[in-house]
């Protein structure tokens, strides 16, 4: 583990075209938690920070294939902010499988009744379409108001 430290360091010009392989196990080992509270933010621009986290584009060892990003806490989920008509005109659609059950909802109403959800479906498409998405999104912790359950982990403020 030093020693991947250690190399990570030191990468030079030679070194940028060999990819540094790292152990799933220091991957798991080594996850961050992070706090980011959603007061008077803009949907999209919390969504790309969190995806960003989420997918680990903050380490120096990222990779497409590699599940390396940190767990994300986000409080105040009721509290964001959308710019232009958006709380009239975007709509949520559902779909129950049978003809003619086609739901729309506001996202007026979406953020009175589940504004998590909100926060969830907007990160949700801007993390890669395979098969870690599940996994990053499980990672995703969202909260209406303040965080409870999670100050033991001493995550860190964003």
């Amino acid at each position: 583990m030093i020693r991947f430290k250690l190399m990570l360091q030191n990468i030079t010009k030679q070194d940028l075209n060999k990819t540094v392989w790292v152990k799933p196990q220091y991957l798991k080992e080594n996850r961050k938690w992070y706090i980011i509270d959603a007061t008077g933010m803009t949907l999209g621009k919390l969504a790309v920070k969190v995806a960003n986290l989420l997918t680990g584009k903050n380490k120096p060892h990222v990779c497409d294939f590699w599940d390396c990003g940190d767990y994300v806490i986000v409080e105040n989920a009721q509290k964001i902010k959308v710019t232009g008509n958006k709380l009239q005109d975007k709509l949520y659609r559902f779909h129950s499988g049978y003809k003619g059950h086609l739901k729309e909802i506001p996202l007026s109403r979406m953020l009175e009744k589940n504004p998590e959800k909100v926060i969830m479906l907007a990160v949700k498409g801007m993390l890669p379409k395979n098969k870690l998405r599940k996994e990053r999104l499980k990672r995703l912790k969202l909260f209406k108001g303040e965080m409870k359950g999670y100050e033991h982990l001493s995550p860190e403020r964003i």
